[in-house]
């Protein structure tokens, strides 16, 4: 392990026209010690394919495995933790775009903090890079608060390996992995911290993995199951009378944020 290297775990599947303005977004941050770990869950895409040759014959710090064949983005993200030499494992999908300070700005916090886990607020775009929202990070979050609902957007998260003892692994399943590995991650450190202010771009794309919430609700489950070893029953009072609550008021404050923000650009801090 490289004492303060960064290690940015990017998974890819056919991100064409997106990729290369997501790896520039990781290569131009302010903070350089950093690696770029992409894993390329069989792509097909010759756009996707020929991107990430190019990068990785540019910058010695993109370093790119091709996968033989699509296993999702939750095992393509695991084997690029495998092969992450640094002390901070951080994460950015291929459709997403960091702000230039993000990494600069999160290790402050976690030096500030003294923690093992941070994430910030992230601005919402669509495939045309037209801003439609924005998600505020809480400032502080408990096991007990990521149990009701997840809080940290995938692409703005950061954790320590040196704090935390190990590498921290997404659990197998398809969809919703990173949650758990979140809430993996919160009950061995009891607390992680957001920044208030934006750091990334999460692109809400209509064809994307997570844009079909309906879908997401068995995976939801899961988590409840798998991760925290709930039963079936108690996995689902859990999601009917606590997880769907709690997620119904973060999408009513998310579009209060939001109208605000998009009519002012001013940031409302969390509350």
């Amino acid at each position: 392990m490289s004492q303060d290297l960064v290690s940015v775990i990017m998974p890819t599947f056919n991100a064409g026209r997106f990729l290369s303005s997501s790896i520039d977004s990781i290569l131009a941050q302010t903070y350089t010690n950093l690696e770029l770990v992409i894993s390329d869950d069989g792509s097909t895409d010759p756009t996707t394919i020929s991107t990430l040759k190019y990068y990785a014959t540019k910058d010695p710090r993109v370093k790119v495995k091709f996968l033989e064949k699509n296993c999702g983005p939750g095992f393509a993200r695991n084997e690029a933790i495998e092969r992450a030499q640094g002390r901070y494992i951080a994460f950015c999908d291929s459709d997403d775009r960091w702000f230039p300070d993000k990494l600069e700005k999160q290790l402050a916090l976690m030096l500030a903090r003294d923690c093992a886990l941070v994430c910030s607020s992230y601005i919402i775009c669509d495939d045309n890079d037209k801003e439609t929202g924005i998600n505020m990070a809480p400032p502080r979050i408990s096991f007990q608060m990521l149990k009701r609902d997840n809080k940290i957007g995938c692409s703005t998260a950061m954790y320590d390996i040196q704090k935390l003892g190990q590498k921290f692994f997404m659990p197998d399943l398809r969809k919703r992995q990173d949650w758990g590995l979140f809430l993996t991650i919160i009950k061995k450190c009891r607390m992680a911290y957001g920044i208030e202010f934006p750091l990334a771009y999460y692109r809400n794309r209509k064809k994307s993995v997570s844009s079909n919430k309906l879908s997401l609700v068995k995976y939801n489950i899961r988590v409840y199951e798998k991760v925290l070893g709930f039963s079936k029953i108690k996995a689902y009072l859990y999601f009917l009378f606590l997880f769907l609550p709690t997620y119904y008021i973060k999408v009513q404050k998310r579009k209060m944020d939001s109208r605000k923000y998009l009519e002012n650009k001013i940031i409302p801090l969390a509350q």
